[in-house]
């Protein structure tokens, strides 16, 4: 990582929620609203863009832990952000704290967890996995 990655650094991403981000089981629709998985997967696109940046070229992160709470529903055509905040790197661990929200406030929060590998060694995992088929 580069040295100047330390906080307070933060990234938000934003979108409008279509119909193909509502809440669904397999395949059948449960309810017209943002889908916890879609909110989860803009509040870890917000952390991964806090730190394309900073990663050095022999570097990359993967996603390792989210602890998210979904807290209110966010309707076809509302517009909603996420916002991902450096909290602390602990080791190859880089910690943020995330939170989404939309026009109404506060819609989810919590931890998102990236671990950082040389980018040799993330290739060699997933030829490892693809070879193991």
């Amino acid at each position: 990582m580069r040295p100047n990655f330390s906080p307070p650094l933060s990234e938000t991403v934003a979108t409008v929620v279509t119909h193909d981000m509502v809440a669904t089981l397999g395949g059948q629709k449960i309810h017209p609203v943002l889908a916890t998985a879609r909110m989860i997967e803009w509040m870890e696109w917000a952390g991964r863009k806090l730190i394309l940046p900073y990663l050095d070229d022999d570097e990359d992160a993967v996603g390792y832990q989210v602890d998210i709470v979904h807290l209110r529903p966010t309707l076809v055509g509302e517009e909603f952000s996420a916002t991902a905040e450096l909290i602390r790197v602990d080791g190859n661990r880089i910690i943020t704290t995330v939170t989404a929200q939309n026009s109404r406030g506060q819609i989810g929060k919590g931890t998102f967890v990236q671990v950082l590998l040389p980018k040799v060694q993330l290739q060699k995992l997933l030829a490892d996995l693809e070879n193991s088929r």
